[in-house]
């Protein structure tokens, strides 16, 4: 069986190129007739202008935060989508609040591709361990593991004991979740002293994927790749058996961008990553993610020819990523207002012990422990993650402008 999944992978630079600029061309076309937010955009190029990579950069950028202010008034997607029931099967709920549609269309979010890339093959059994709670990831990996000819265990998150069990008594060939969660399972069948070597090929998602962590997996016999996808754009960028940076998907447009700006940078160059969707059912143009990386030089070794990425370099905003979970500014705004004796937040989200952690320091007037409790089931509440407080003086915080400080390092 060959090592790619189709001919699009490993077709002429050039000739990918082309194509693309001319799918960013009929998507913008499609945008301004079928997408209400669009119809005044992209304002003074016509989709007909589109025939280079320059002309698609003088096209507005799309960023989350209008997502949210245009969804406010304008439920649920604020104009950005193409579709409508009966075609619309799903209204997915992000952080934010943030609202996604689905629908049946196959291989929707374009994870059958990324699936291939790692390992994956049909007729094999899944355990799908990301999370089908509000959020689309579980849907994501469905889509793609059935357009690809495989079977699904739909397990979600948590219940570690149950996991072991359903793994041990169904054999599951892969995983797809978290990798935090993987060594969570994996730790929990040694406990238990239960067989889960049935898993020999794992996709992860969410969350870094330190050296540490994959060296660990690989000794279990684990073959782990990883891919960079989001609930707004399905899959943007995979890794390969190379496993020399993230190939990015035949399925979007990808920039480097000037953080703040909507100016490309050279390749090489540390920015932030804007794609453009070719989705017809949610065409967001030039959308900013948030996300820094670099367009790597040279093809990979694996014979794809698309460009790669360096992977996740951080964020160019103070949005951060948790245990698969995107963290707001905003969010932490909204745990401070529900208690009147915090005078000042900041977030810390450290890794420790190979896990994400959050720590949310306040400033306060008051030392009662009961309020650490409450505060922190306003962080479970707003932000849906567990996370730790501490009360630590008035003017003890620093005076920077920092909501959320991502001191994660996995080296």
């Amino acid at each position: 069986m060959s090592e790619h999944y189709d001919s699009l992978e490993t077709r002429d630079p050039l000739e990918r190129q082309r194509a693309l600029i001319q799918a960013v061309s009929n998507q913008v076309s499609h945008a301004k007739n079928k997408a209400p937010a669009y119809r005044s955009l992209p304002g003074d190029v016509s989709p007909d202008e589109i025939t280079d990579i320059e002309a698609i950069a003088k096209l507005p950028i799309t960023r989350k935060s209008e997502l949210i202010e245009r969804q406010k008034s304008n439920h649920p997607f604020g104009g950005y989508a193409a579709i409508a029931a009966p075609e619309l099967t799903h209204i997915f709920a992000s952080p934010g609040p943030i609202y996604e549609p689905g629908c049946n269309r196959h291989d929707y979010w374009r994870f059958a591709r990324t699936l291939y890339a790692a390992g994956f093959r049909p007729g094999e059994r899944i355990h799908n361990c990301f999370s089908y709670h509000f959020t689309p990831a579980g849907s994501m990996l469905d889509s793609g593991a059935h357009a690809l000819g495989c079977s699904v265990i739909p397990a979600g998150v948590g219940q570690s004991e149950l996991q072991v069990q359903t793994i041990a008594d169904l054999s599951p060939q892969g995983y797809v979740g978290t990798p935090s969660f993987l060594k969570i399972i994996l730790d929990k069948a040694d406990e238990l002293d239960t067989d889960v070597s049935s898993i020999n090929k794992a996709l992860v998602s969410g969350e870094a994927l330190p050296p540490s962590l994959r060296a660990g997996f690989v000794e279990r016999g684990i073959r782990v790749q990883q891919c960079y996808a989001t609930a707004d754009l399905g899959v943007i960028a995979y890794e390969s058996s190379a496993q020399e940076g993230l190939i990015i998907d035949e399925g979007v447009y990808l920039e480097i961008v000037r953080p703040g700006t909507g100016d490309p940078l050279a390749d090489g160059e540390v920015g932030e990553v804007v794609v453009t969707s070719l989705n017809p059912e949610y065409p967001l143009i030039r959308f900013a993610t948030g996300d820094l990386s670099a367009i790597m030089a040279g093809t990979s070794p694996c014979g794809r020819t698309n460009k790669r990425i360096r992977g996740w370099m951080g964020r160019a905003d103070q949005t951060a990523k948790v245990r698969g979970m995107f963290i707001h500014p905003e969010q932490i705004d909204k745990v401070v207002k529900r208690h009147d004796e915090i005078i000042k937040a900041r977030l810390i989200i450290d890794w420790v012990d190979e896990a994400d952690q959050i720590k949310l320091k306040c400033e306060c007037n008051s030392s009662d422990e009961s309020l650490v409790d409450s505060i922190i089931d306003s962080i479970r509440q707003i932000c849906k993650l567990r996370g730790e407080v501490e009360l630590v003086e008035p003017d003890s915080l620093p005076n920077d402008g920092k909501v959320i400080d991502d001191i994660r390092q996995y080296d």
